[in-house]
């Protein structure tokens, strides 16, 4: 279990996050919504390790891991660069095969598209086991073949590891699809939390109201 207690971040006067009280259960798929600035990254980063917060405390497991928005490739074909990940060669063309990139398999990575490249650094990711999966918008580079491809994975994955997954979306697609739980953030706070079905139809808030219908369902 994730517990977070009057979590706050600031860059100079300006506050990033604040959350007074957040808990998430163990084996959870949750999505993080809101606009660009509204805390998201801020609050993985936190999660995972990469950033410390201003103030507030934060209980969560140790074994963590972190797929940032920015997808990055190493040098070498796509094999190697699941192999970085201390996978080994079945488990790595397990995952090609998944993500529909067996074909591309002794490409080099960095002749990859956005998508392509996202779908691989996802390859490397889930190659490990955690207790914690942290996605920063998984799915911002694929088209929609893709996007279904990646959601499929994400899902697989946490069944099989029972993790507890937390990702950010500007895509309603992910939050429906892929989470049990959505929470929209506005100014680095929650503005609404529960099922994603729920928190779309009835938010908590005027602003998570007007964000609710801003997207395109």
């Amino acid at each position: 279990m994730i517990e977070i207690k009057n979590l706050k971040k600031f860059y100079g006067e300006r506050t990033v996050l604040d959350i007074p009280e957040l808990i998430i259960n163990d084996g959870e798929m949750l999505a993080l919504a809101g606009a660009n600035g509204s805390g998201k990254t801020t609050l993985l980063k936190i999660l995972g390790g990469i950033i410390k917060a201003s103030e507030g405390s934060l209980s969560v497991s140790e074994n963590i891991l972190y797929m940032p928005q920015n997808s990055y490739a190493f040098r070498g074909d796509l094999i190697k660069n699941i192999l970085v990940g201390g996978a080994d060669r079945s488990k790595a063309l397990e995952l090609l095969e998944k993500l529909e990139l067996s074909h591309l398999a002794d490409k080099k990575a960095k002749s990859l598209s956005g998508g392509e490249l996202q779908r691989l650094s996802l390859c490397r990711v889930l190659s490990k086991k955690c207790d914690v999966l942290l996605l920063d918008e998984p799915t911002s580079a694929c088209d929609a073949k893709g996007a279904e491809l990646v959601i499929k994975a994400i899902k697989e994955y946490q069944s099989e590891s029972g993790c507890t997954v937390i990702m950010s979306t500007h895509s309603p697609m992910l939050a429906l699809n892929a989470s049990d739980r959505l929470i929209i953030l506005n100014g680095g706070r929650i503005e609404s939390d529960g099922s994603p079905e729920e928190t779309l139809a009835n938010p908590e808030t005027q602003w998570a109201k007007s964000f609710a219908a801003g997207w395109k369902i």
